[in-house]
């Protein structure tokens, strides 16, 4: 993870005043190894997991965790691919997130991997929030139908199909849905869907389109990156989870 620690340095920086200094994590879930990112400005700290998209861990979720941790959250960044792997070509990408795809009881054990490791780190997960960005998105509503005990989910134009047999009958949490209306990889029409299926099953939600945003309109430096609904969208997820974790 040696590209991380670039980026970290430069945000240490800007979060020592709010006692926060986060450190790569190498852990094991069945045996096989991972490499994850944890930072906590405080003991007992509201812990928000962050589930990455399928680049993988990269600066960007570290980013995003130390904007956290500034605001008080302790975060875990987990990694579902596998430690050093970090795919840089959209073959390699889709390999990964297929393989996770395909087995939804892997990418379950991974996510639960990762809360008790961060449980080990000191978060406390019984007052969290599980968040992601496109594939870590619909890992999230992965996470949520699988009844795991968290206060909420979150996405950032994050993937809304349910897989077949799978419903939302044992989500525990209120779920919050970031998604751009110009994306043309998760159609307005799969959020719909998803709108009706949480409506059925009595589940809290709220769901969000952002005019011209297209997918992966939150990625800084993207040539999809859309400030506005950046903004809006993240403001939007911090006032989440103000209403929804206890100081």
């Amino acid at each position: 993870m040696r590209y991380l620690f670039y980026i970290c340095s430069l945000l240490m920086v800007s979060s020592a005043a709010f006692g926060a200094t986060g450190a790569a994590v190498t852990y094991q879930v069945n045996g096989q190894p991972y490499e994850g990112y944890y930072i906590s400005p405080s003991d007992q700290a509201p812990f928000v997991l962050l589930i990455h998209d399928c680049d993988g861990l990269t600066d960007y979720e570290v980013k995003r965790a130390y904007m956290l941790a500034d605001l008080g959250y302790a975060v875990f960044a987990l990694d579902l691919f596998g430690a050093g792997v970090r795919p840089t070509e959209m073959k390699d990408k889709r390999q990964h997130t297929g393989e996770l795809y395909k087995d939804r009881k892997k990418m379950r054990a991974l996510m639960k991997g990762a809360l008790d490791t961060a449980k080990n780190k000191g978060a406390n997960i019984e007052n969290a929030v599980a968040f992601g960005y496109c594939f870590g998105g619909a890992a999230v509503l992965e996470l949520a139908r699988s009844a795991e005990d968290l206060k909420g989910f979150a996405t950032f134009h994050g993937g809304l199909k349910t897989p077949e047999g799978q419903n939302y009958t044992k989500t525990r949490g209120a779920i919050l849905i970031m998604h751009g209306s110009a994306d043309t990889a998760i159609t307005m029409d799969q959020f719909a869907g998803l709108a009706k299926e949480l409506e059925s099953a009595g589940i809290a939600h709220e769901m969000i389109t952002y005019s011209g945003a297209p997918h992966a309109f939150t990625v800084f430096g993207g040539n999809r990156y859309q400030e506005a609904a950046d903004k809006k969208s993240w403001k939007r997820f911090t006032e989440f989870l103000e209403e929804t974790l206890k100081s």
